[in-house]
């Protein structure tokens, strides 16, 4: 199994050389699934990671992030293996940090 992902034009990976793979630091777009600022220090980022993050035993790669930056759940982290996942996850993380905000 490669260790190396491009996305094509609808958000699906395919599989590339590491020489090749550098394109996706050239390509905001790829790399950037999606990213929410809540009350200015607290960051909800989603990014396409473009190397494989799965375990070695598993034939479905694992290829996009989310992580929270700053606030109770600061640091908080789940991967996931396609790019409609990531957008549940995303919106997942930025509920959680919403439901902490509006507690306060």
């Amino acid at each position: 199994m490669a260790h190396f992902y491009l996305l094509d034009k609808d958000k699906k990976p395919y599989e590339v050389s590491l020489e090749d793979s550098l394109k996706l630091y050239e390509d905001f777009d790829m790399k950037i699934t999606q990213q929410d600022r809540i009350n200015d220090d607290i960051r909800v980022s989603t990014v396409f990671l473009g190397f494989n993050h799965a375990p070695l035993e598993s034939e479905i790669p694992v290829l996009w992030e989310t992580m929270i930056f700053g606030g109770e759940h600061d640091q908080y982290q789940e991967r996931y293996t396609s790019h409609e996942d990531a957008l549940a996850g995303h919106q997942r993380a930025l509920d959680l940090v919403k439901s902490e905000t509006h507690g306060q």
